[in-house]
């Protein structure tokens, strides 16, 4: 008994992690987790685009060269 509450103590992390992804597999609210995590992407890629145009139209078109 002692050896499996060492084993909790020292995994609770964990085991709070798989009961996680198991209550989301089974609601399929990965499929909402993902769609925000694009969404999100989207948001940070434009953002930086906007504030460095000029370094991403060069590399942007460094890379359309060597192709």
């Amino acid at each position: 008994m002692e050896d499996f509450k060492k084993f909790i103590s020292q995994y609770k992390g964990a085991i709070i992690g798989i009961i996680i992804a198991i209550v989301i597999l089974a609601t399929k609210l990965y499929a909402l987790i993902i769609g925000v995590l694009l969404i999100l992407a989207g948001a940070i890629i434009g953002n930086y685009v906007q504030q460095n145009k000029d370094e991403v139209k060069t590399k942007l078109k460094k890379f359309i060269d060597r192709m």
